[in-house]
């Protein structure tokens, strides 16, 4: 059986949402109305992920729709020439997709980039899922801030890099973030994500969509402790200047197994640069 989409419903979704009503009430309502549960939880994932609607039919019970993510030509190779930059694979992973790479930045790049930003930096905030805005939380204890899309000509060199890398265009990403990590400082595991059922990401994906990658970005070392985590795959990847390091998530989903956060700092300060991409042009 195919069950179509309509506007009316993606609407109906979109107001529950707004009501703050928990997924699995609009999806309990749905079945009231006659939808199968499955249809009824891919209509949910894509009208929420700021996906178009299309038919579907036999989907597994439980399952989110899939997205398409960025990819980078990293299997079975050693090195990639991104934007004309040599960048050489470490380590890759497929589930979660992770890929490792090594000299992504070059130490001058490194330095720069965190000179630029220091001015600027401030406690970092996360993305408050109830309004679309953001807020301190206790669980990001770093310092940060953004630079617009190709700020300077620094920053417009490292996201061309990006773009070629991952072979996903510069449009259609946030703006690089640096952050910097004290002694002690940490970021507790989470996802990055937007959760569909939260009221406020109907507004944050009108921007650009569900992001669908990330890329984590070394810009020095730290004397001892804060590596990159992944709790559930078992990994630890350790902050080399220069290094990065990309995950995709193809759903807004656990499943993903994408997992992740910054260990504590415990000797030193480490610094990042992270790049958010999204489905569609950020605005």
């Amino acid at each position: 059986m195919t069950q179509n989409v309509t506007p009316e419903l993606r609407r109906w979704i979109v107001e529950q949402a707004e009501a703050s009503m928990p997924a699995e009430d609009i999806v309990r309502g749905m079945m009231a109305s006659g939808w199968e549960e499955a249809i009824a939880r891919m209509a949910l994932d894509q009208t929420l992920n700021g996906r178009p609607a299309t038919p579907v039919a036999d989907a597994a019970v439980g399952d989110f729709a899939t997205i398409g993510v960025p990819e980078p030509l990293a299997d079975g190779v050693t090195s990639i020439l991104a934007d004309g930059h040599p960048v050489q694979v470490l380590m890759t992973l497929k589930h979660p997709r992770v890929v490792l790479f090594g000299g992504f930045m070059t130490p001058e790049e490194c330095d720069a980039l965190m000179e630029q930003a220091r001015p600027r930096l401030e406690r970092s905030e996360t993305v408050d899922h109830a309004t679309g805005g953001s807020e301190v939380n206790v669980a990001r204890t770093s310092d940060g801030m953004f630079f617009k899309r190709g700020e300077t000509d620094l920053v417009d060199r490292i996201e061309r890099r990006i773009a070629a890398l991952l072979r996903w265009p510069q449009t259609h990403g946030e703006g690089l973030q640096i952050l910097r990590y004290r002694p002690g400082a940490q970021y507790q595991p989470h996802f990055d994500y937007f959760d569909p059922a939260q009221k406020g990401t109907v507004h944050i994906l009108a921007r650009g969509g569900q992001r669908v990658g990330t890329l984590v970005m070394y810009l020095n070392e730290p004397q001892g402790g804060g590596a990159t985590i992944f709790p559930e795959a078992g990994l630890e990847v350790a902050p080399v200047k220069g290094q990065a390091v990309f995950f995709s998530y193809d759903r807004a989903h656990p499943s993903t197994g994408t997992l992740h956060g910054g260990a504590p700092v415990l000797a030193g300060e480490k610094w990042v640069a992270t790049k958010w991409l999204r489905q569609g042009v950020f605005e």
